[in-house]
């Protein structure tokens, strides 16, 4: 009779079954009487003042030493420190000091009625609850009636000085919490429930989430005896105890809550939010409504336009004043779908639109198929797939080598980027761009499925990159006329181009003999010579029916110097190739590189070497921190490796798992590849190390399992970062596509060409500070809710009294204070959107279509 492999005729476990199973209950059991005789010791009341501060000080270098930038060799001025600390949970903006230790808040009825109390600085993250503090005088009634919270935090600083020496461990254990919680978020917005708030605030659920609180507390500190490990959500011993001592509240500190909730519906009964500086939200009332684009909906300017022949009406038209309005959120958002799933279909309502189903549906763009919008992942050129006219690609030319040779490609009228999404299963990163027009929404739709795109026009100004930074440019029925007025346009691409860089036309002038596609080609064929581009393959896809010509642009300026006629002729040696920013076209080539120590000069090493190491041409530069630009790179690169992985991946509890869509507003070299698997192969290491050292543990073979685990569910957690260098900053875009990473020149006083709700986190090294002498701060940080979407997160490194401004700002819009931190006058600051949406509106006159 066959059995399974564990099975017995007689219906009995086997022995070692029993025994493993005797072994788990009894450990089991002992961590629950451990648990049990830990919350019901009765702590020492009086502690000895000077041993308490001493403790602080020790857990305040602990949370230090996990946002220490470990800036190598970068200046002092180039520094930013960050840290972590634990939610106070405080409504009123914070006053951010030098003093890296974590202090207090006071509400603000405690501060009317104390005002000769002086309150402490303090760092805090705040754990997104009902933000409530109590008075000192409170915390001391709360003290006698709450010894739990005692005991539990005079055991976590007793391991305090065990958890040092072994920072790097602390991570994973710390954010276990934290993730637990924004889990709980993204299945609630996936139930599709809005959460408005109305300003209210509720005795009850305070409590709570104070209760929570302590129960975290709890676990957190028998996995950190268990463990040698310390949560890094630790706080000095006086403030843990305080924020403990808060969950058994007597009724005596509500009072003080309910004249703070009373004043604050006062506040709201007009339904705007007002931060200390007497800011007012509203509601921008414009005719694009959720999809509202400020520089690209200025209808005021563009009806007035002498002429739209060169698509002057898809270009960047900013209104004088930028906006300092919110956008609406579409009714029935929900939070995005995740990557990979994304690719192939995202909610309906989140991007309600319905016409490109309607004219693309038959060459598998989009499908509205039920509450989803649907991407079979075809295009115009490609119907039967993207992956399929890929490989057709390189099998048409061997040498394009996807994701070795081509690591960073430019895909013009990218429709919904299906080449793009496709591709990166390659190794290859597409900057796909296409303009707002009557395919509505492409771009958002691209954005929403997690893909790579930005709006932009082939018009009468360059695209915002540098030149010679990619390394092959697609058009596949892009819909560009290249040939036109001495080939200003397609001369464009050549800028952009890599010498040696391939441009790749997938059109029906390649492919198709009507009169009209037979012209266009003749006219392309002599522009093209005329460029001195080789024409290296013309190719025909049978199963899609279509063709593609492959051209590779000149690595030498011989072709240049031996035509028989300068047409299209070479620039002026005065022309900066890389000047991109709102610089009108010209219909000219600037010469290649020849000189060995010039960028151009040389192919970039192949993906991935390209990433980590300097190129050739850094040698004879000085980088943005003074020193030769190959060194300031190197520190540059072990700076922000080490800020991602020690602080952001690990220490200020964002659930990396619903991360997709990334961008950096001011970036210098490129950061950090925001890579996620090393953190995690290193704390796998360190336990096998400490299996080797120590006798068998099942706890610790336990553990070993869960990082494992935690390490596969990573590995194939893939995000990208558009790149954006200010136009007011060094310019290093260059060395950012030097690395094989993409993005893009801008002024952050103007809005982003980007649809509203695109971006998952937002990162500013010390932008803000920088913006405000000359930009309206509210009107940036109101571009900054349209780019991000609800419950995405914005990371501010700068300094404190930028820090306190911008968190005043966050808490005005209803944002959820993350962590704050600040040390030596820098300050960190995460916050999260919500859904909070203002009733009142305000009219942009410049953005309505009249009849």
């Amino acid at each position: 009779m066959a059995m399974g492999k564990y099975s017995r005729v007689d219906g009995r476990k086997p022995s070692n079954y029993c025994s493993t199973t005797t072994v788990v209950v009894f450990v089991a059991l002992c961590l629950v009487g451990a648990w049990m005789f830990i919350s019901s010791s009765v702590p020492v009341q009086n502690s000895d003042p000077s041993s308490q501060e001493n403790v602080k000080q020790a857990a305040g270098e602990n949370i230090s030493k996990h946002f220490e930038d470990s800036p190598g060799d970068l200046p002092e001025d180039a520094t930013k420190e960050d840290g972590n600390a634990v939610d106070s949970q405080s409504d009123s903006p914070s006053d951010v000091h030098d003093d890296p230790k974590v202090t207090e808040k006071e509400s603000e009825s405690t501060v009317e009625d104390n005002k000769d109390e002086k309150a402490e600085s303090k760092n805090v993250v705040e754990d997104n609850q009902d933000g409530k503090t109590v008075s000192e005088e409170e915390r001391k009634m709360e003290t006698e009636n709450n010894e739990d919270g005692k005991t539990e935090d005079r055991e976590v600083n007793s391991g305090d000085k065990e958890s040092n020496s072994e920072a790097g461990e602390t991570q994973a254990q710390g954010n276990e919490v934290t993730e637990s919680d924004q889990t709980e978020s993204e299945e609630s917005s996936g139930e599709n429930k809005s959460k408005s708030d109305d300003g209210e605030k509720n005795p009850d659920s305070g409590e709570n989430a104070n209760e929570n609180n302590q129960e975290g507390a709890t676990e957190n500190n028998v996995d950190s005896q268990e463990n040698d490990q310390t949560s890094i959500e630790i706080l000095p011993a006086g403030t843990q105890s305080e924020l403990l001592n808060e969950t058994n509240t007597q009724n005596g500190a509500w009072s003080t809550q309910v004249v703070e909730s009373q004043n604050e519906k006062m506040s709201q009964q007009s339904s705007i939010a007002k931060d200390q500086y007497g800011h007012g939200w509203k509601l921008c009332n414009v005719t694009a409504g959720p999809a509202y684009v400020p520089c690209l909906d200025n209808w005021y300017v563009i009806r007035r336009l002498p002429s739209t022949k060169h698509y002057e009406h898809r270009e960047r038209h900013c209104p004088q004043e930028a906006p300092t309005c919110l956008v609406p959120i579409p009714e029935g958002y929900r939070r995005s779908v995740k990557w990979p799933q994304s690719r192939e279909k995202i909610w309906f309502y989140n991007v309600p639109n319905t016409k490109l189903a309607e004219v693309k549906g038959h060459q598998n763009w989009v499908k509205v198929t039920g509450e989803y919008l649907t991407f079979p992942g075809g295009g115009t050129q490609f119907k039967h797939g993207a992956l399929h006219y890929i490989d057709f690609i390189q099998d048409s030319h061997p040498d394009i080598a996807w994701g070795k040779r081509s690591r960073v490609i430019l895909d013009v009228g990218c429709g919904v980027a299906s080449f793009g999404g496709y591709l990166l299963e390659k190794d290859v990163l597409a900057m796909s761009f296409a303009p707002k027009d009557e395919h509505e929404a492409q771009v958002q739709f691209a954005l929403e499925r997690g893909i790579p795109a930005m709006l932009a026009v082939m018009g009468t100004k360059r695209l915002p990159f540098p030149s010679s930074v990619f390394d092959l440019v697609h058009c596949a029925r892009c819909r560009v006329p290249w040939h036109i007025e001495g080939g200003k346009l397609l001369l464009e691409l050549n800028r952009v181009l890599r010498p040696g860089g391939y441009f790749v036309w997938s059109a029906t002038p390649v492919y198709r003999k009507r009169p009209e596609d037979v012209g266009i080609w003749k006219a392309m064929s002599k522009l093209t010579k005329s460029m001195c581009w080789d024409l290296v393959v013309i190719k025909t896809d049978k199963l899609n029916g279509v063709g593609a010509a492959i051209y590779r642009k000149p690595t030498s300026n011989d072709c240049y110097n031996n035509r028989p006629q300068n047409e299209p002729p070479l620039c002026k040696e005065s022309d900066d190739p890389n000047a991109a920013w709102n610089v009108l076209l010209e219909a000219c080539m600037h010469k290649v590189p020849v000189d060995a120590s010039v960028r151009g000069s040389h192919w970039p090493e192949q993906w991935p070497k390209r990433l980590e190491k300097p190129p050739y041409w850094l040698n004879s530069q000085v980088g943005v921190y003074g020193k030769a630009a190959a060194e300031d790179f190197a520190a540059d690169y072990k700076h922000w490796k080490n800020v991602v992985s020690q602080s952001y991946l690990n220490g200020i509890g964002i659930n990396w798992s619903s991360v997709r869509n990334i961008m950096d507003m001011r970036a210098v070299y490129g950061g950090s590849d925001w890579g996620v698997d090393e953190p995690i192969k290193s704390k796998i290491r360190c336990w096998r190390v400490k299996l080797k050292r120590h006798s068998f543990d099942l706890f610790c073979w336990l553990m070993i399992i869960m990082v494992a685990l935690f390490a596969a569910a990573l590995k194939d957690l893939k995000v990208w970062v558009m790149n954006i260098v200010p136009i007011d900053s060094a310019d290093t875009l260059p060395m950012i596509y030097e690395r094989g990473l993409f993005g893009m020149y801008h002024d952050w006083c103007e809005s982003f060409n980007t649809y509203p709700r695109t971006y998952d986190l937002l990162h500013a090294d010390h932008l803000f500070s920088s913006l405000k002498k000359r930009c309206n701060l509210v009107a940036v940080i109101a571009e900054v809710d349209r780019i991000l979407r609800p419950e995405g997160k914005l990371i501010v490194r700068d300094n404190v009294e930028i820090i306190g401004e911008i968190e005043s700002l966050a808490k005005s819009l209803k944002w959820e204070i993350r962590m704050i931190y600040s040390k030596d006058n820098e300050g960190l600051l995460c916050v999260q959107k919500t859904t909070w949406r203002p009733t009142e509106s305000e009219t942009i006159t410049s953005a309505i279509i009249q009849a």
